[in-house]
């Protein structure tokens, strides 16, 4: 990254986190941006959470590492990460009307994980996430072996976890991902 898209994307974050203050009561932006700085190949994976629309904020410390956790905070599933199947296997089955790509498969190149089940619970508790569209979970291998996947959403007041085909794709159903950092 050039340091003028480091610039920026240190802002955006900056801004973010000064808005939403409620995920993260007992955390110092300053500390937060001097762990980027020394990390600064990290940099590059929260600009891609950024740009396909996730909206990436800091929802943890693990004091122990050190470490910062990011979440995709947009209110919605993110923009540019939907219309995609889970993982490479399905998009391999899916012989008419492929997606362009699986969620497993943009999270690896982005640098990010997918969120798990109880990540995903865990967001929801800083906010209402998700009430229009869904986003595919780590699916856990025993349910992946049987041809499934799940996703998540907020309806009702409720969080709800679903199981799909995993080869399935929706327009309105993307995935959330997480950093550390």
């Amino acid at each position: 990254m050039s340091q003028e898209q480091q610039k920026e994307i240190f802002k955006v974050l900056k801004a973010r986190f000064e808005k939403n203050i409620n995920r993260h009561k007992d955390l110092e932006w300053s500390n937060v941006q001097s762990r980027l700085e020394a990390k600064a190949d990290k940099l590059w994976a929260l600009d891609e959470m950024e740009e396909t629309g996730g909206e990436p904020d800091v929802v943890g410390h693990n004091k122990k590492t050190g470490e910062y956790i990011f979440y995709d905070c947009s209110a919605e599933s993110p923009k540019g990460r939907r219309s995609v199947c889970y993982d490479h296997e399905a998009l391999e089955k899916r012989k008419e009307n492929k997606p362009q790509n699986s969620a497993v498969q943009m999270a690896a190149e982005m640098g990010i994980e997918i969120l798990n089940e109880q990540q995903y619970r865990d967001l929801q508790k800083l906010g209402t996430f998700d009430a229009k569209t869904s986003s595919w979970l780590r699916t856990p291998a025993d349910i992946r072996k049987l041809g499934g996947a799940i996703s998540g959403e907020f309806r009702f007041g409720n969080v709800f976890v679903y199981a799909n085909g995993a080869e399935s794709y929706f327009a309105a159903r993307g995935f959330r991902g997480l950093l550390t950092v």
